[in-house]
């Protein structure tokens, strides 16, 4: 039997399996975006593919957090609308 791969959201805190989670990823330019393949290059942070999980991450500052850079309104902005689009 193979085993799971398992990461934590960021915004609800809940241990979920790896595919059913989204990556958010900061490259190596400090770029930050979503990665849906789950195999860009960079620093990831996972989380749902629910708004309130996103909303939380945001109001908690988890994404600075997790992905150790300054995240700017503009930039969450911009994940929260691609995140919009894959649901």
């Amino acid at each position: 039997m193979k085993k799971i791969p398992m990461r934590k959201c960021i915004g609800c805190g809940e241990q979920k399996p790896k595919k059913a989670l989204i990556r958010i990823v900061k490259n190596k330019e400090g770029e930050v975006f979503v990665d849906f393949t789950g195999k860009a290059n960079g620093r990831g942070a996972y989380i749902c593919n629910d708004k309130k999980c996103f909303d939380t991450a945001a109001k908690r500052n988890a994404f600075n957090r997790a992905l150790e850079t300054q995240i700017g309104d503009d930039v969450l902005q911009a994940l929260r609308e691609r995140l919009a689009e894959h649901e």
